[in-house]
């Protein structure tokens, strides 16, 4: 039996769903853990009741966002009722682990993950991934129009002709890692040409709707939005083509999405059960034949089908545990798009 709840949309970070509900006779109480989970709904669903029917351990899900869990977590610091926080992008990790909030992952966990896919220190892990891509106008747009590089679409010749969602984490990653890799200077010049040459709008998907609607000549999201429309009905993406920057790029950044156990965790030997089997082929395989779309990340295994292989995507290196949003929403900040 499943059940759910659900408070005022005010409160939506505090509003929980209890995925797994049903548990073999022979689990204990003690066999359950809560999870804050940023990461998408549908995806964490597809793990959680997986896991349980696996497990039998009982999953309580909360929903929310990155950011917002994150200064949650902060403010209940070990009177946090969480046992795992799950992040669409590692930003929100890197703020937790600052405060000395998590509980470090089991080395048999961490040996599941390539290193490029995890903080050094091992206070977590990453669980999936998602490419930086520019999603264009294909009846407007070809090949040999497309900026070679994100740091073109600072210039004056894309003033007007391409959009993205600044307020939410999936951007201000993007933003992150450019600070990372091109430094305070470069990071607020780029986002002083932005500002001049792009549309705002709420949220990727609506973003990349715009772009096949004509309303504008291409977008910088995350590829799984595509490719999620794509595998439905095709509606908000039919005249919509994704240009990956590739050569180490800005524009080429893979952002990790994180789980992690927290130290004041009251069931850390489940909690710990779960991110395993997350990482594990358990897990990964959710990703690859799941509706995710988003990348597997797990030694030797395979995402979905239609994704370009993560390998061919000439990411740049960008160290995910230090990406600095605090830095970045202050910039962004300043050079009005927040």
């Amino acid at each position: 039996m499943k059940t759910s709840s659900t408070l005022p949309a005010g409160i939506a970070a505090l509003a929980f769903s209890v995925l797994a509900l049903s548990t073999p006779a022979s689990a204990q109480v003690a066999d359950s853990i809560t999870i804050y989970n940023a990461q998408h709904e549908g995806l964490t669903k597809e793990w959680v009741d997986a896991f349980t029917e696996e497990t039998g351990i009982v999953v309580t899900v909360r929903n929310g966002s990155d950011l917002e869990f994150a200064n949650q977590i902060v403010q209940e610091g070990a009177n946090s009722p969480a046992d795992v926080f799950l992040t669409e992008n590692s930003p929100a990790m890197a703020l937790v682990d600052g405060k000395g909030l998590f509980e470090p992952v089991d080395q048999v966990t961490l040996d599941q993950v390539p290193e490029q896919f995890r903080p050094a220190n091992g206070h977590w892990i990453g669980i999936a991934a998602r490419s930086t891509v520019f999603a264009y106008d294909k009846t407007k747009l070809s090949a040999d129009k497309l900026p070679k590089s994100m740091l073109d679409l600072a210039k004056p010749e894309w003033k007007g002709r391409w959009a993205a969602s600044p307020s939410g984490a999936d951007f201000q990653a993007i933003v992150g890692a450019l600070l990372q890799l091109k430094g305070e200077e470069a990071t607020a010049e780029w986002l002083k040409g932005m500002k001049e040459n792009f549309t705002a709008y709420r949220g990727n998907s609506t973003a990349m709707k715009a772009v096949n609607a004509g309303q504008t000549e291409g977008a910088l999201i995350y590829h799984y939005y595509y490719f999620g429309d794509q595998a439905k009905t095709g509606e908000n993406s039919g005249n919509v083509s994704l240009h990956y920057f590739k050569n180490q790029d800005p524009g080429a950044f893979v952002s990790i999405s994180g789980g992690g156990i927290l130290a004041s965790s009251k069931h850390k030997e489940q909690a710990q059960a779960f991110l395993k089997w997350v990482t594990g082929k358990g897990g990964q395989a959710v990703l690859r034949d799941g509706t995710s779309y988003e990348y597997a990340v797990g030694k030797g295994e395979a995402s979905n089908k239609a994704l370009v292989p993560l390998a061919d995507l000439q990411a740049p290196k960008v160290e995910a545990s230090t990406l600095n949003n605090a830095k970045v929403t202050d910039m962004m900040t300043a050079a009005g798009l927040l």
